[in-house]
Parts: C-alpha cells; sequence; structure tokens
C-alpha cells in the first residue's frame, strides 16, 4: 500500500490557550508537493461515557455550549488533565458531573473529533451499575441539569437527532451494539 503521510517539516505556534492551541505547519506531501499553511488545534485528550445506573438507566447530562449557541444533550464527560490516564479521567468526570459511582467500567474505542484540523483523541467508555454517592462537583463554569432515559428512549433520540455532540452520538451507538441493543 502507497504511504500516504505527509513529513512537517516546520511548526510555528499561533496562538497557545488552556483548552485550544493553534499551530502553522509547514508539511511535505509523498510526491514532495509543499503544503505551506496548514493550520492544526491542538486539543487535549478527552473521555465520554454511555454511564448506566443500577436501574438501567442511561445517565446523561444536558447544558449550554457556547460556540453553538445551545442547549446540548449529552452523555458525562470531558478533558483528561495532564498525566492522567483516560480511565481515571472517566470515573473522575463521571463523579464531578454527576455524583455516580461506577465500579464496571470499559473502553468502547477511540475516535476522532475531526482528524483533518484537531489533534486530540476522545476515548468512549460504557460504564454500568452505577449507584448515587454525591452531590455534583462542578468547574467554574459549568452549570449541568442531570437527566435519566430508558434505552428506548436514548434510542429515539438518536433517530430524532436530538443529541447534538457527534461524539457522544458515536458512543452511544457504540454501547448499544455491546449491550446487544441495537444489531
Amino acid at each position: 500500500m502507497r504511504d500516504l503521510t505527509w513529513k512537517k517539516l516546520s511548526s510555528t505556534y499561533v496562538h497557545k490557550g488552556p483548552w485550544a492551541t493553534l499551530r502553522q505547519d509547514v508539511c511535505e506531501m509523498p510526491d514532495g508537493r509543499i503544503v505551506e499553511d496548514y493550520f492544526v488545534l491542538e486539543y487535549p485528550n478527552w473521555v465520554n461515557v454511555v454511564a448506566i445506573s443500577e436501574d438501567n438507566k442511561i445517565i446523561m447530562v444536558r447544558q449550554y455550549r457556547h460556540a453553538g449557541n445551545i442547549v446540548s444533550l449529552e452523555i458525562p464527560g470531558g478533558v483528561i488533565d495532564g498525566d492522567e490516564s483516560p480511565d481515571h479521567a472517566v470515573k473522575r468526570e463521571l463523579l464531578e458531573e454527576t455524583g455516580y459511582q461506577f465500579d464496571n467500567v470499559e473502553l468502547l474505542g477511540t475516535v476522532f473529533a475531526n482528524p483533518a484540523t484537531a489533534n486530540n483523541i476522545t476515548y468512549a467508555y460504557l460504564a454500568t451499575g452505577g449507584k448515587k454517592v454525591a452531590g455534583q462537583s462542578l468547574d467554574e463554569h459549568e452549570e449541568i441539569i442531570i437527566e435519566e432515559y430508558t434505552i428506548e428512549e436514548v434510542k429515539q433520540m438518536l433517530l430524532d437527532f436530538k443529541i447534538p455532540q457527534a461524539l457522544h452520538c458515536t458512543a452511544l451507538f457504540q454501547a448499544l451494539v455491546r449491550l446487544g441493543e441495537l444489531k
């Protein structure tokens, strides 16, 4: 198979921020052509999780998303902090956002939000048997409403495009397949 990988010749940082960094790369394509201005968004890696409570409800969160100017229904998740492992991050995010603790957590897989322009990976998980053990412990700019839905309700919301975050839809579809709810 032909190698399609580009060679990075140089990088210059245009902006460095706590949540996103923009860099400008100069690259060489396999056939020798030079790409002068390829912009890459560097983000931290993320986790998200399809969390199912001990009474078989999918725990979801509703929050405002400023870039899209929407109130979004999502699965719990967030940024992996520093050198934190994805396994630790997903359990921490679940507890912080929902107050639920899960002993059964398994990695479904990894996806990229948009590998054409962003470099981060999202680790998608399935957690089952969750128990409410605490209140929320939210970050300074988070306002999150916890909601619970049956598996059938979530399947219908996916079909009706009621869950706008594409990475969350991917995790939900994978979890539903893993649980034998979709074929």
